[in-house]
C-alpha cells in the first residue's frame, strides 16, 4: 500500500466529507473529492444481499424513520432521504465515483458484511482494481477473518474502542495489516510499541486543528475526519 511523505498523514474522509455534506451519501463523497481526499471511508450493510453504505442499526437518527434497517427491504430503503436530502446509496455508486480518483476505507457493520463485502471486491480485483485500492476494517473482528478468507490479498484494519494489552497479537492473529484506534486511546507509546511490532496506526475520529497537529507529531500514520481539508491543506507543510 502506497503511504505519503513521512511527514503527511494519510487522510480518510470520515463518512465523506460529512463535516458539510450528510453522512455517507453520494453527495458527501463527492465533496470529499473536490477537497482532494484520495482515501473516502464508508460503513457496509448488506440488505438483501446487497451492499448499501449506512452507519446505524436504526434509521431514526439520520432519516428520521423508526425501526432498524434490518426491518426494510431495498426498495424502501432507497426511497428513504438522508438528512432529508439524500439518498441511501449502494456501494456499487461509490465503487464508480471513486474510480481511478480515490481509494477506498470499507468498515463491515452486521453479520455476513465480510464475507458478502469480500465477493464483491473479488470481482472489482477480477476487473484491475488493485488490491491496495481498499482496506476493510471492523469492529466485529470475526468479520474481518471472514473477509480476509475470501480475498486474502485485501488488506484488514482493526477497530478498536480500548487498547487491550493485547493488541498486537489480536491483529496478528486476524493478519491485519493497520490497527485502528480512538483518538483518546493515543499515546506516543502506544504508537512506538505497534509501529515495532510492524503495523500501521490510524486514529478516529480527528476534526481539531490542534488534534491533528499532535497526530502529526506523534507519529500516526493516518487520520479519519469529518473535515478532510483540515488534514490536506496541512499536510508537506
Amino acid at each position: 500500500m502506497s503511504l505519503p511523505h513521512p511527514a503527511d498523514l494519510i487522510c480518510f474522509a470520515h463518512r465523506g466529507a460529512s463535516g458539510y455534506e450528510p453522512e455517507n451519501t453520494m453527495r458527501s463523497f463527492t465533496r470529499a473529492l473536490e477537497l482532494g481526499a484520495t482515501w473516502i471511508e464508508c460503513d457496509i450493510r448488506v440488505v438483501e444481499d446487497e451492499l448499501i453504505i449506512f452507519h446505524d442499526r436504526t434509521l431514526n437518527r439520520l432519516t428520521g424513520t423508526p425501526g432498524k434497517v434490518s426491518d426494510l427491504n431495498l426498495a424502501t430503503l432507497r426511497s428513504l432521504k438522508v438528512m432529508g436530502r439524500e439518498s441511501i446509496p449502494p456501494l456499487s455508486e461509490l465503487v464508480e465515483l471513486a474510480r481511478n480518483r480515490a481509494h477506498l476505507q470499507l468498515e463491515l457493520k452486521g453479520r455476513g458484511t465480510g464475507e458478502r463485502t469480500a465477493r464483491y471486491l473479488n470481482t472489482l480485483l477480477e476487473k484491475g482494481w488493485r488490491p491496495d485500492s481498499f482496506l476493510i476494517s471492523s469492529f466485529d473482528h470475526e468479520e474481518l477473518v471472514a473477509c480476509k478468507k475470501i480475498a486474502p490479498s485485501i488488506p484488514v484494519g482493526i477497530l478498536l474502542y480500548g487498547y487491550p494489552i493485547n493488541t498486537p497479537e489480536i491483529a496478528r492473529t486476524i493478519g491485519a495489516y493497520s490497527i485502528h484506534l480512538n483518538l483518546e486511546m493515543v499515546t506516543p507509546k502506544r504508537i512506538s510499541t505497534l509501529h515495532q511490532e510492524g503495523y500501521k496506526v490510524f486514529v478516529y475520529t480527528v476534526n481539531d486543528p490542534s488534534d491533528i497537529q499532535a497526530m502529526r507529531t506523534i507519529g500516526v500514520d493516518g487520520v479519519f475526519s469529518d473535515f478532510p481539508d483540515r488534514v490536506i491543506t496541512t499536510n508537506s507543510r
